[in-house]
């Protein structure tokens, strides 16, 4: 039975060039041939091993955004839900308070003694009530001069007159009411940041500044912060609906106000004011 030959051996490469020019470039390629077939498949098996961890990391990658963008969704939904119904509950109406109207004083009749004219008329038409008063009963009474006798009024000359300045009510000056714009909660088209909701995300944990004390005290959790986007795509007031922390509290609103223009809210084809809610989570590196 014939030997097996191996034909990746330095023997083989020895019968093969018996005889000949071993110094010419063919017998060292054929004799260091094994090292690079060697070499080539190594290097294969490791590059293919790198490319599968690659794939596998891109993988779990994007499951994991798959996962946080799910989670921030249902955190919106949770709080747009507890929302509509604390907006549903009815206000109790304000009491109208109508202003008082002032009282108007009645305007008193000054008491006068009647002066009668001199008319040369029959007998049996001179009334009682006409009678001549005497000079001297004119100048004794300190009652005013009238066109008849009036023993009801005050004797008071400035009486009428005082009253009526106190009766004179100026009108206030209605100002005009401001007319607040509407902040809409859900609209046709709601507002959108640059990029998607997995942009924002990134833009938020790129930007946030974990507070030292939170962080020495291990304080973690989820912010839900509330914030206006305008007509023009900018951030308005901002304001904190779910509170976890107070340094933690301010540093989501620190955040929130520096987010760049949105792609404003639409209602019937109109940008229009529109209320956001965004979560913003603090955790820790190496918390579970």
């Amino acid at each position: 039975m014939a030997k097996e030959v191996d034909l990746s051996s330095r023997e083989w490469c020895d019968l093969v060039f018996e005889g000949k020019n071993k110094d010419f470039g063919a017998y060292v390629i054929r004799t260091e041939s094994t090292k690079r077939h060697n070499k080539a498949v190594l290097y294969t098996f490791i590059g293919a091993a790198l490319l599968c961890l690659l794939i596998f990391g891109l993988v779990q990658g994007l499951n994991v955004l798959e996962q946080r963008r799910l989670a921030n969704q249902q955190d919106l939904e949770e709080v747009l839900i507890d929302m509509n119904q604390e907006a549903e509950e009815q206000e109790p109406e304000q009491q109208r308070v109508e202003p008082e109207k002032p009282e108007v004083l009645p305007e008193e009749v000054l008491k006068s003694v009647k002066v009668t004219e001199l008319q040369i008329v029959e007998d049996d038409k001179v009334r009682k009530e006409d009678e001549i008063k005497t000079q001297d009963e004119l100048k004794e009474t300190e009652t005013a001069f009238g066109q008849k006798d009036n023993k009801e009024g005050t004797e008071d000359r400035n009486v009428t007159r005082t009253l009526k300045e106190e009766v004179v009510v100026e009108k206030p000056v209605e100002k005009p009411k401001e007319v607040k714009e509407e902040i809409f909660r859900s609209v046709e088209q709601m507002p959108q940041f640059p990029g998607g909701d997995q942009a924002l995300m990134k833009y938020l944990s790129s930007h946030i500044n974990y507070p030292p004390m939170a962080a020495e005290n291990n304080v973690q959790g989820k912010v839900v912060v509330q914030f206006v986007v305008e007509k023009d795509g900018k951030v308005g007031e901002v304001k904190v609906i779910r509170s976890v922390d107070k340094d933690l509290d301010r540093e989501a609103v620190r955040v929130c106000k520096t987010l760049p223009k949105f792609t404003p809210g639409r209602q019937n084809g109109q940008a229009v004011r529109v209320w956001y809610t965004l979560p913003v989570q603090f955790k820790l590196q190496g918390a579970n």
